[in-house]
C-alpha cells in the first residue's frame, strides 16, 4: 500500500491507514530523542524518492572542516544552540571559509516536520532565516501545542518572510514532499547513528552538543589535523 501524508486543517490526516500518522498524543513538543517519533513512522522508507531533498548548508564547499547538525525545530537544546552558539561559529568559523555548516532536520513530532516543510519551502535563500526565527520565537509559534494554532503561526513566519498564502497552500498540501522529508530523516538518522538532538557529526565524527567553547575548541583541533 503507498503510504500518503496530508496536511491539512491544520493536522494531518491519512489516507489508506499508513504508518505515518502522528496524532495529538504522540512524541511530546520538545523532545530530544528518536524513540517516539521513529515508532510512529513506517520503517520501510528505501523505495521512497529523497533525491530530491537538498542538502542545506552555510559558508564554503571548500572548507576543511564540514559540520553536520542533526536538530529538531521543537527542541529545546536545538534552539539554545542556534540562538547562542550558531552565531558563534558562524562569525568566527563559517564566515571565514574555515567550516561547511550543514543543517539536517529530525522529526520527532508533527510540529517539527511542518516547520521544516515550510522552511524548506521559502527556498534555499530564505532557508536559514526561517530557521533563525523558528528557533528565536520556538515557545511563541509552538504555543500551547494546539495543531491549529500551530499551522497559523508557521504560516504567519512564512507570510513574514516574503512567501505568499497561495505559496504556503501549496507547501502544506505538497504529500510527495512529506513523504521524501521523512524517508530522508530515518535514512540519515540510521546511516549516522543519531540518538538525539542536537548532535554534530564534525569531518564525519560524532558528538554531542557543546558549548562553544568546547566547540571552537574541537574546530580548531580538526583544523589543525
Amino acid at each position: 500500500m503507498k503510504r500518503r501524508l496530508f496536511i491539512g486543517a491544520g493536522a494531518l490526516t491519512l489516507a489508506g491507514g499508513g504508518a505515518y500518522w502522528l496524532n495529538a498524543s504522540d512524541t511530546a513538543v520538545g523532545s530530544s530523542s528518536q524513540a517516539g517519533f521513529g515508532a510512529a513512522v513506517a520503517q520501510t522508507t528505501a523505495e521512497i524518492d529523497t533525491s530530491g531533498i537538498v542538502e542545506m548548508a552555510l559558508g564554503s564547499k571548500d572548507a576543511p572542516v564540514t559540520v553536520i547538525e542533526y536538530a529538531s525545530y521543537t527542541c529545546p537544546h536545538c534552539a539554545t544552540f542556534h540562538n547562542n552558539v550558531l552565531p558563534q561559529i558562524e562569525k568566527n568559523y563559517i564566515d571565514s571559509g574555515k567550516v561547511r555548516f550543514i543543517f539536517r532536520e529530525a522529526y520527532f513530532d508533527k510540529y517539527g516536520l511542518w516547520a521544516s516543510l515550510m522552511a524548506r519551502c521559502g527556498g534555499e535563500m530564505r532557508y536559514f532565516g526561517i530557521t533563525e526565527i523558528l528557533m528565536k520565537d520556538q515557545g511563541a509559534w509552538l504555543g500551547e501545542g494546539d495543531p491549529t494554532t500551530v499551522v497559523e503561526n508557521l504560516r504567519r513566519v512564512g507570510l513574514t518572510t516574503g512567501m505568499t498564502n497561495e505559496e504556503l497552500d501549496t507547501c502544506f498540501s505538497d504529500n510527495g514532499r512529506v513523504e521524501a522529508l521523512v524517508a530522508w530523516y530515518q535514512q540519515n538518522f540510521t546511516r549516522d547513528n543519531m540518538d538525539s538532538t542536537p548532535s554534530f557529526l564534525i569531518n564525519g565524527q560524532k558528538y554531542s552538543n557543546m558549548s562553544y567553547d568546547n566547540f571552537a575548541k574541537t574546530l580548531d583541533e580538526k583544523l589543525a589535523e
